[in-house]
């Protein structure tokens, strides 16, 4: 009797929690914040039309949601859309001026549409509401560099790593502004401060490889781009500069590997056809030298045409 009393009881719990489920399912279809729970799931996995359909229904329950229109202005963002990104996060502002995280993102848009001034009064905008946001001050930097005013993005690096010193990407960042302003070892230094963080930064090998190669370091801007490689076998960026480097030590064998690596990898490499034209035309081999010259110029690299006019024996 006890044994058919604890079966019944099992079975009313589970219909109790059954039930309970479906009640939950319910309320989630009504409940702005339930949805946007779910959404952050969506977005971890990358559906991001999914998570916009969610956040269309939160703002159909409240129509004054600035959290939805900010989230659903990311989504759109990560999908390249960025004009719908814009007009969400307008809308954000709209509702509540006060929330920064919609002029952060707008900046990031507009940065993305190549329209660094109104990215920067964005910046402006969200450091104004939160003075400590070292990822705004790490962004603004982003759209001076852009802009070519290397000290005023240093100037916002160093903001960034004083309010977070654990941070990498200014480190990464000011360290591509010092390259730009030739200051290599200035930018050797930061790229070493971002594999102090974080030793598994192909970027930072490369890039820390090329300061090296701008200083005439060689072997040691090879040992970056190794060490990139190994890190990601797939970068082919890396591939192309350590063809640079075995160029630049006149080791063309090794530098023709490379670029076939970098053009296998990136097919539409303009730059890695023409270097690798420039190696077959050390090694005396001109009809190789004419082949990679015509492919870069059809690419759109158009001084490999006029440099094989210039050399006067490619058809």
């Amino acid at each position: 009797m006890k044994l058919f009393f604890r079966i019944i009881l099992k079975i009313f719990l589970i219909l109790t929690i059954l039930a309970g489920c479906a009640t939950t399912q319910e309320i989630k279809e009504t409940d702005p914040s339930a949805l946007l729970n779910q959404d952050v799931a969506f977005e971890k996995e990358g559906q991001y039309d999914r998570a916009i359909v969610n956040y269309n229904k939160a703002i159909e329950i409240n129509p004054r949601d600035a959290e939805a229109y900010n989230n659903r202005g990311v989504d759109y963002q990560k999908k390249g859309q960025y004009d719908k990104a814009i007009a969400n996060y307008n809308k954000a502002i709209e509702i509540n001026p006060s929330y920064a995280y919609p002029y952060y993102n707008r900046g990031g848009a507009y940065k993305n549409k190549g329209q660094y001034d109104n990215a920067i009064a964005d910046y402006n905008r969200a450091i104004e509401i939160n003075p400590k946001d070292a990822e705004a001050y790490n962004n603004r930097g982003g759209a001076y560099k852009n802009k070519g005013q290397y000290d005023k993005a240093i100037a916002d690096y160093n903001k960034a790593i004083e309010i977070n010193p654990r941070y990498a990407d200014p480190y990464y960042n000011r360290g591509g502004a010092y390259k730009n302003k030739g200051q290599y070892d200035k930018a050797i230094a930061d790229y070493n401060k971002v594999l102090e963080i974080n030793p598994r930064d192909a970027e930072a090998y490369n890039n820390r490889g090329v300061a090296y190669a701008y200083k005439g370091q060689y072997d040691k801007a090879i040992a970056d781009n190794n060490k990139a490689i190994e890190i990601n076998p797939r970068y082919a960026e890396a591939y192309y500069n350590r063809g640079v480097d075995y160029q630049k030590k006149g080791q063309y064998d090794m530098a023709i590997a490379d670029y076939y690596k970098a053009i296998e990898i990136n097919p539409k490499d303009a730059k890695a056809y023409n270097n690798r034209g420039l190696a077959y035309y050390k090694k005396g081999q001109i009809d190789m030298a004419c082949s990679d010259w015509k492919r870069a110029c059809e690419l759109g690299l158009f001084n490999a045409c006029e440099q094989a006019k210039r050399r006067g024996f490619c058809k």
